[in-house]
């Protein structure tokens, strides 16, 4: 999610917590699936299952984002601050990612195979999960130095150069395309109470309606594949 500021510089709270709640939740299912392939955490074909829509949304999450800061952000920055700023090992970063999304996907239908096969594919199952784990975490690590370089890099740029409207124009793209239903809920879970409070106090009542309507379903299909 990301909010439309009334701010005199740009409010970069919504970037900041998406970022995080990309990370976190990444790392988060790398070490749920080493779990499941050490055997140690009872895994089935219904809970593989929702594994995969949730990685499905993650991953799509996660390339819509990248997808809107080369389409839309970086034509801004580019347009503000000029020869303030060089992008281009950043956009190296967002295609190198794209096959490490694609792994997770391919490998979260695999495991919902291997589960769908019954007992004689236990062993199966559990190698499956190993190599999801280990894009996972593959992913979380290129993430993770993504993440902290851009954060570094363009969010001191955005501050000084970028103006109000353009980065709302920003947010806005960035919001359209998002699963608001998979999206807000993990918003809240990631964010800190200070930055909950700042997105209550820009999107009014509207914010705390819609998390009473999503949270609930989010928090059965979180149930179900993280356990709890």
């Amino acid at each position: 999610m990301a909010t439309t500021t009334p701010h005199l510089e740009p409010n970069l709270t919504g970037f900041r917590i998406n970022h995080r709640t990309m990370r976190s939740d990444t790392r988060r299912l790398a070490e749920l699936l080493s779990r499941v392939a050490a055997g140690q955490l009872a895994y089935d074909r219904r809970r593989a299952t929702a594994l995969r829509t949730y990685l499905r949304l993650l991953c799509d999450g996660i390339h819509h984002h990248h997808k809107m800061e080369d389409e839309v952000l970086w034509p801004v920055l580019q347009r503000s601050a000029g020869a303030e700023i060089d992008l281009r090992e950043l956009s190296d970063d967002h295609a190198a990612l794209e096959p490490v999304l694609d792994e997770v996907r391919v490998a979260a239908d695999e495991l919902v195979a291997a589960f769908a096969s019954g007992s004689s594919e236990a062993g199966r199952a559990r190698t499956v999960a190993g190599r999801l784990a280990g894009a996972l975490a593959q992913l979380r690590d290129v993430l993770d130095e993504h993440i902290e370089e851009e954060e570094r890099l363009i969010f001191p740029v955005i501050r000084r150069y970028v103006s109000v409207a353009d980065w709302n124009t920003v947010e806005r793209a960035v919001r359209k395309g998002g699963a608001l239903r998979f999206e807000l809920p993990r918003i809240e879970r990631y964010a800190l109470p200070e930055e909950l409070d700042e997105l209550r106090k820009i999107a009014g009542p509207v914010l705390r309606l819609m998390l009473v309507a999503l949270r609930p379903g989010f928090r059965r299909r979180e149930a179900t594949v993280f356990g709890g």
